[in-house]
């Protein structure tokens, strides 16, 4: 029973790191791996539970942005709007998707541990320092881009591009596709969204290829595991419909520079206790 508890403790804590992280500017795969880290749920069964909770934060903003997904998808025929939002949509998946396709392998051979993570997160914070920065000038695009509806689909490449980014651990989706939105000059509103409405197909995506190649080769499923699973999806779901709530407020009135200082600490903080030995991150 002691051992079910600390399970569904685990769940709910990484649940609750995913919610909050996927959409903010802070990386959620550079949390889920410190957090699984210092849990000791980082094997083949940790691995899994992240890419199963992630489709959970995806819930997360369907439900948030239900009545724009749902114009989109019943006007879709007849809204030249819609067509070119989807379209764009589909645009900006394609680089990271196609290289993470490739070199996915690679990566988390290479980076999906807590030294490139932290490195990443210091580094990031650099990058949205310089953004925030350029976003204080006026920008050629503020007069011709309002919403979301109002991206062209260079506009969609561009973001798409800088969403590459992501790919190394603690770099950050969300911070990728809002930064780098800010860099080519998008209103910080409007490089938010739609990087809430990228994640959809991108994380969709990922999260389906993933259980496919846990469907080929399946990792043991337990009652206990699959309970536990369960609670990181719900944990991450509301946690993650807070956390957008949040953010589309908190952007029409402040700058992200808040997340870099954060991202500074937590960086400094993995990299001082890892070569004081205080802790014994895995390599």
């Amino acid at each position: 029973m002691a051992m079910d508890l600390i399970l569904l403790g685990k769940a709910v804590i990484l649940g609750i790191v995913e919610g909050l992280t996927e959409f903010l500017p802070i990386s959620s795969t550079g949390h889920l791996i410190l957090v699984g880290d210092l849990l000791d749920f980082n094997d083949e069964r940790g691995k899994a539970f992240e890419v199963i909770i992630q489709f959970g934060a995806i819930l997360a903003v369907c439900w948030e942005f239900r009545e724009k997904l749902w114009k989109v998808a019943s006007s879709l025929g007849s809204s030249a709007i819609s067509r070119r939002f989807v379209i764009n949509l589909l645009i900006a998946s394609i680089p990271a998707m196609g290289l993470a396709f490739v070199f996915g392998k690679h990566i988390k051979a290479l980076l999906f541990s807590p030294i490139p993570v932290a490195t990443a997160f210091i580094v990031g914070a650099l990058i949205i320092f310089w953004a925030e920065r350029r976003q204080e000038k006026v920008s050629m695009t503020k007069d011709r881009i309002q919403s979301v509806d109002d991206l062209t689909s260079l506009d969609a490449l561009k973001v798409g591009l800088a969403q590459c980014a992501a790919l190394i651990p603690g770099t950050s989706r969300s911070g990728a596709t809002i930064i780098g939105g800010m860099l080519f000059g998008l209103p910080r509103a409007v490089a938010t969204e739609f990087s809430f409405f990228l994640a959809i197909p991108v994380i969709g995506g990922a999260t389906a290829y993933e259980l496919l190649k846990l469907w080929k080769a399946p990792v043991a499923i337990s009652g206990e595991f699959g309970l536990a699973i369960a609670v990181g999806f719900i944990a991450a779901f509301i946690s993650a419909f807070v956390c957008v709530r949040w953010l589309i407020h908190y952007v029409a009135g402040h700058t992200f520079v808040p997340f870099a200082w954060y991202r500074i600490i937590f960086g400094l903080l993995v990299l001082i206790s890892a070569y004081s030995g205080l802790v014994a991150w895995s390599v």
